[in-house]
Formats: structure tokens, C-alpha cells, sequence
């Protein structure tokens, strides 16, 4: 059966990842767009918010949620309310309690609930999992510093509270590293760099240890200039694995890093084929664990003001 999905936030992320994957998918069919702001494309109905979808009477299977976070919950209680299974862009929410409650509503209607994290669908994130598998980890660092005025140019949501700040791309590396190494982690501390005019963090330093007591630094920045860096290093008993790019390079200390072959837009491929896996077997993926993280990095981490960020 293929599935009648709506894109509901037709941004940027909408536009460049979700939509071509739809498209291009013979498991899905793009049923509609939803947007307040910009339009749809040629041929497919297109509506400004859900309710008007609701009320068009259109058939819908399942929707993919890519709205910022601060407005999720109430976009995915909808959907979920009239029998839609449901796809979350990351962060699956602004707050952990929202996702429990998505979750709780997602079981009581029998329909997928599907929190996202594309960066481990990177190709080289499944490899250094693998490897690592066969390592004693002594020490984990990582640089996820980027521009915000390249990757995010107008996105004030960005720098709202449940926006997460520099945290937004953070969490991907959080998704990476909760996924390619073997133990949970803890925040043991954390410093936050808010701007005097804004209410989200623009750079943090966070320290973790896992329950064997590996420490994992990670150090993020939404003022990097000139080369970017997505760097997740992880020092083993065998050498330092790299993985760089966001996770679509890998290092070895043997120099071995035969990736497999992928195609354009490979980790939404792979969400996508997840979402359709999840629906047909009626089951959900809800891992909370990389917003748990943020959640704790605010929570226990120190709050210092810098100076003000005008883009």
C-alpha cells in the first residue's frame, strides 16, 4: 500500500531533504503541503495550516512534521487525532514532557509516532558503530561548529526559548554519539553562551562521562568563520576513530574506511524507508535520549551572558 503523506512545514529542510525522498519513494505519495509561510508545488494541493487540510477532506495516511519545534506538539496532536501516523523532523519537540505525551496519544490512537535523527542515517555513523563494538573507548571529543548566518540566515526561532540556539545542530551530534557508542551518557557540566539579546545559546561546552566512566567533551559553536567542522573523534585502545562531515567520512587508525555506496539525500532515504517499515508493522520509534541530553545540559549547565548577536 503506498502512503498518502502530507509535508507539514514547507521550508528549507522540507524542500531540499523530505521532498525529493517523498517524491522519488515508491512506498509514499505527497498528498499535500502545508505552510504558512511561501507556497506549495505545481500539482500538489497546498493549504496554510492543518485545519484547512482536515477540512479539505483530501486522503491522508501519515504526515511529516518539519514546522520548528516550539509549535510540534499541537501540529502532531492533530494529525494523530484523525488516525495519521506521524513523522517528526528533529528535535522531536521543544520539551521532553511534549514527546511523552505524543507518545502516550500516538498508542491510545494506534498509530506510528516517529522521532527522527537523521545525522545516524549519515554513512559512516553505521560503520564507526560497528568498529567501536570490537574497542575499549577511552575518551570521546567533539567539534560541531558552524555559522549561523550560512546554515540558518533568518530563522529567529532558532534563537526563541525551545528553539535550542546552537543546540539545534548539537543535537545531531548528541544523536550520533548516543548511537555509536555502547553506554549511556551523563551530563556532568555544562557552560552555555547566551547572547545579552537573545534567549537561546549561541556556543556551549559540554561534559559528559559514560556509566564506565569514558568522558566525552563536546564543544559547540554557531560563530565558526571560514572551515566548518562536524567532528565526532572517539580514542580507543587501537587508535582514534574520526568521523568528520557530519558523519559522512570515516577515519580509521588502519587507514580501512570502505564506506558503502549511497545516493543523493541518503539519510532521509533511510528515514524514510524506516517511517515505511514502522507503519506497516504498526509500531513507533521514539528515542528521547540526544533531547534528554539537552535537556540536562540546560538544566545543569551555567548560564553566562556574552555579547549580543545581531545576524
Amino acid at each position: 500500500m503506498t502512503i498518502r503523506l502530507a509535508l507539514i512545514g514547507f521550508g528549507k529542510i522540507a524542500h531540499d531533504q523530505h521532498l525529493p525522498v517523498v517524491q522519488a519513494s515508491p512506498a509514499f505519495t505527497l498528498a499535500a503541503t502545508v505552510s504558512k509561510h511561501g507556497q506549495g508545488i505545481d500539482g500538489t494541493p497546498h493549504f496554510d495550516d492543518l485545519a484547512d487540510l482536515i477540512a479539505s477532506g483530501i486522503a491522508v495516511d501519515a504526515v511529516s512534521i518539519c514546522t520548528p519545534p516550539q509549535v510540534r506538539r499541537a501540529v502532531a496532536l492533530h494529525a494523530i487525532a484523525q488516525g495519521w501516523h506521524v513523522f517528526l523532523e528533529k528535535p522531536p519537540a521543544s520539551t521532553l514532557a511534549e514527546v511523552e505525551l505524543l507518545r502516550t496519544a500516538a498508542e491510545e490512537q494506534a498509530v506510528t509516532l516517529f522521532a527522527s535523527w537523521h545525522s545516524r542515517y549519515a554513512p559512516a555513523v553505521e560503520p564507526a558503530r560497528t568498529w567501536l563494538a570490537e574497542r575499549e573507548i577511552r575518551a570521546v571529543k567533539v567539534a560541531w561548529r558552524e555559522d549561523v548566518r550560512v546554515w540558518h540566515p533568518g530563522q529567529q526561532w532558532i534563537w526563541e526559548p525551545g528553539g535550542f540556539g546552537v543546540f539545534d545542530p548539537g543535537i545531531n551530534a548528541l544523536s550520533i554519539v548516543t548511537h555509536i557508542l555502547p553506554r549511556p551518557l551523563v551530563v556532568e557540566q555544562a557552560a552555555l553562551d547566551i547572547p545579552e539579546n537573545l534567549a537561546a545559546p549561541i556556543a556551549a561546552r559540554v561534559s559528559l562521562r559514560d556509566t564506565a566512566g569514558v568522558p566525552v567533551a563536546i564543544n559547540l559553536n554557531f560563530r565558526q568563520e571560514g572551515p566548518q567542522s562536524w567532528d565526532v573523534a572517539v580514542e580507543t585502545d587501537a587508535g582514534t576513530l574520526t568521523l568528520s562531515k557530519g558523519g559522512d567520512e570515516l577515519a580509521l587508525p588502519d587507514g580501512d574506511a570502505t564506506l558503502p555506496a549511497v545516493g543523493d539525500h541518503a539519510e532521509y532515504t533511510a528515514l524514510y524507508a524506516r517511517f515505511a517499515d514502522l507503519v506497516q508493522v504498526g509500531a513507533s520509534d521514539v528515542d528521547i535520549t540526544p533531547l534528554r541530553l539537552v535537556a540536562d545540559a540546560f538544566l545543569s549547565g551555567r548560564h553566562d551572558r556574552v555579547e549580543a548577536f545581531i545576524e
